[in-house]
């Protein structure tokens, strides 16, 4: 208890924003207070912990160990402290806040467009901003607050976080109507014969695990054109003689531009989850959010 009486809240908050800013000077800004101030509550941080915590470099300051193993859970105990002394009532009919969300460019058409429209319906005045995905240094980035919530693939998140199925995937392929593969179900033969394109999420990668499943059968695809984006490559396979095998949720409307056809091989399917930094896990307007992402999802498992 003696050593809990030392610490002051707002120490804590001074910490919390030299780990999110990497600098005496902008942590000051942020909490509208002077550098030397800012100065004399990181000595004070010092000495409570007994770490340097942070340590001068040309362009600010780098986080000890000691930091980085404070930092999530300083963050967790301020939010706590905020609901302690201010629970928050969400009310999305009136709610004006801001929720970030780190999305793929296949998942963004496949979820996000349905998930905007229901948001916009039940909470006009809420914003949203639609980010890139993120692969590397996601758990960082929910904890400092630069993303609020990520849909992704469980092989791109951490274990460790707090995560919800969304849906499952599965493959299909398409060529566009005028393509010589006109059956609904071709046979592997003929899977090969065409030219194909793909999309690498990595970029530049011209295989995938349709041909590792092919290679079992001796077979090999050629793939003509590896892409970054689903998006740029469904307007390549319909107006190019190009074969893709293509997560089914992506097509949405546009499938009717398309010939689909069932695959005459086994290609492993996909789960799509959303995760979040334990910190966001009772915050009322985040579990909303969530509540309302996945009910968009298990409409979409409902459609035809």
């Amino acid at each position: 208890m003696s050593n809990i009486r030392k610490i002051d809240l707002n120490l804590l908050v001074a910490f919390d924003a030299l780990f999110d800013e990497l600098s005496v000077s902008r942590a000051a800004e942020r909490l509208a207070l002077t550098q030397p101030t800012v100065s004399g509550m990181l000595n004070r941080l010092r000495h409570l912990f007994g770490d340097p915590l942070f340590v001068r470099t040309q362009r600010g300051i780098l986080p000890t160990p000691r930091a980085e193993s404070l930092a999530a859970p300083v963050k967790s105990l301020l939010d706590d402290a905020k609901t302690l002394v201010a629970p928050e009532i969400f009310d999305p009919t009136t709610a004006e806040m801001t929720f970030s969300i780190s999305v793929n460019d296949y998942m963004q058409y496949a979820l996000v467009i349905p998930f905007i429209e229901a948001l916009r319906r039940q909470a006009p005045k809420v914003r949203v901003a639609i980010l890139p995905p993120i692969n590397a240094g996601l758990t960082v980035k929910l904890m400092r607050g630069e993303v609020d919530l990520a849909i992704t693939i469980p092989e791109f998140s951490d274990p460790n976080l707090p995560s919800r199925l969304l849906y499952r995937e599965r493959y299909v392929g398409i060529v566009r109507k005028q393509h010589a593969l006109k059956r609904s179900r071709p046979s592997l033969q003929d899977l090969c014969r065409h030219d194909h394109l793909l999309v690498s999420p990595t970029g530049g990668g011209f295989t995938s695990e349709t041909d590792t499943a092919l290679s079992k059968h001796g077979l090999k695809r050629n793939v003509a054109v590896s892409l970054p984006s689903f998006h740029v490559l469904l307007d390549a396979v319909r107006t190019i003689n190009f074969v893709a095998l293509v997560p089914e949720r992506l097509l949405g409307d546009r499938r009717r531009d398309f010939r689909v056809f069932e695959l005459p091989i086994s290609i492993p399917g996909f789960d799509v989850i959303a995760c979040w930094h334990p910190r966001a896990s009772r915050h009322p307007a985040h579990r909303w959010l969530r509540e309302l992402l996945t009910t968009v999802a298990k409409r979409m498992e409902k459609a035809p």
